[in-house]
Formats: structure tokens, sequence, C-alpha cells
């Protein structure tokens, strides 16, 4: 029971950090998924997929309403990101074999090395994080001269992050939308939210049929995550978001790192 507890309570912490700090949350999902509920990995990143989709497109919403939002920016970058998600989704990550490699007694299988990938992707979201957190207010979105072929190509890369991995990416995003096409923080926040709906979605249409869904499963944990997401953003107006984000970042990099030690050390699936 008390397992149950902290699963759940995992499920809302994940639309609390993403209505909080705007991104982060979809980095929580997976090894939620894995190692609460004892998910498959590769199922996990496919249902990560979903609730990271809809609770993003649920934020993307408020945004929205707020006027926070480029829908422009949005779908210009999804011309990459969007399709290489999909085809990821389809196509690539059915080719990739259950044992790539066995040394003596030891086999590296795809589980464990989505698992490590998705634990230095953490790594480097809470180290984007921290650093971010250490520099609020040195750097601000302005009037630039977008880079159309920069903005493909990062489309291309968060497609295929997401698209392995399951996570959203709103931590590659955000600065990206403000350094590169240079939107104001939270424009870029309620643009990213949009763009990780779309991606997420969609690529998760790319899964069906691959495996069999739970979806009264799928469907709770997403009510969770979206009624988590509304109470973050209502906390966001009385919690400092930098040292939280700080906070969150450092609680992050030690989860990358206890997976790590956890996959390689201790764990043969």
């Amino acid at each position: 029971m008390m397992m149950i507890i902290i699963a759940y309570s995992a499920a809302a912490l994940i639309g609390i950090s993403l209505g909080l700090i705007g991104g982060g949350g979809s980095i929580l999902t997976v090894p939620v998924l894995v190692y609460l509920f004892g998910l498959d990995p590769l199922l996990a990143t496919s249902y990560s997929l979903f609730i990271v989709g809809t609770t993003s497109l649920a934020g993307a919403v408020d945004y929205y309403r707020q006027g926070e939002v480029s829908i422009k920016t949005a779908l210009l970058f999804g011309l990459t990101s969007i399709s290489t998600v999909f085809a990821t989704r389809k196509y690539l990550i059915l080719l990739i074999p259950h044992t790539l490699l066995k040394l003596g007694h030891f086999a590296l299988t795809r589980n464990i090395v989505l698992m490590v990938l998705f634990a230095l992707l953490m790594i480097a979201a809470a180290t984007a994080m921290i650093r971010s957190a250490n520099k609020a207010g040195t750097k601000k979105g302005g009037d630039r001269n977008i880079s159309i072929t920069k903005l493909l190509l990062y489309g291309i890369a968060i497609g295929l992050a997401t698209g392995i991995l399951g996570a959203g990416g709103g931590f590659l995003l955000i600065p990206t939308l403000v350094l590169l096409v240079g939107l104001p923080m939270k424009e870029a926040v309620g643009t990213s939210l949009l763009i990780i709906a779309l991606n997420s979605l969609i690529g998760f249409t790319g899964d069906l049929g691959h495996f069999p869904i739970d979806w009264l499963f799928l469907l709770k944990i997403t009510v969770i995550a979206i009624a988590g997401i509304f109470t973050g953003s209502m906390l966001s107006k009385k919690i400092n978001g930098q040292k939280l984000k700080k906070g969150f970042g450092w609680f992050v990099l030690v989860m990358g790192s206890f997976i790590i030690i956890k996959e390689l050390l201790f764990k043969n699936y």
C-alpha cells in the first residue's frame, strides 16, 4: 500500500514540476513508470509520451489563454521535431535488438541501454537547470534573426530524444526558444509546452499497434499529472522559481546517477 501511495504521489510530482518550472517533469515519468509501477522500459517510454503530451497540452492551453504561446514558432519547430518523433516510434525503435552485447554472464540489453541513456539525459537536464538557476536574470530573450536551419536541426535532435526516450525535452527547448528565437521566458515556457504536447502525442500514435495499452491505468496517471500541473501553476505564484529549479535540478542529478549505478551494477534484464 505504501509503495502505491509513493508511486501515485510521484505521478502528481510530474505535473507539479511542469507547472512550477515549465520543464523537467517529463524527465521523471519513465523512472516512475519503471521503478515504481514495474513497467518494461520500452513500454514506459510509450506511456510517457501520452502522459507528458496530454499534461503539457493542458499547460499549453492555460498559457495560450494568457497570450503566452507563439503558435508560429511551435509549428515551425514542429516541422522536423514532430516528423522525427513519429518516424522514430513507428520504425526506428523496433529495430533495436533486445540483446546488444554479451560479455560472459553479463548481457547488455536494450532495456539497460534505454535506462542508462535516460539517466544521462536526466544528468544533462539537471545540469542545465542548476546552471540556468545560477544565471537567473543574466540572459533575456530579445529580437533576433532566427536561423531557420538551426531551428530545424534542433527540432530533429529533440525529436530523436523524445522518440527514443519518451522525454519531452523542455530543458532543451526553453533555452533554444529564448536564445535562438528570442522569445521572452514566459512565452518560451508556454510555446515549449505546446511543442512537447505535439511531439509526444503524435509520437505516441506511432506506437499504436506495437504495444498492448492499459488505457485505464494510463488515463489514471495522466489525470493525476494534469491535476499536478495546475497545482504547480498556482504554487509558482508563491514560490521562488529559481531556487526551486536549482533544488529540483540537484534531485534529478542524484536520481540520474542512481539509475546508472543500479542498471550497470545491480540489474541485468
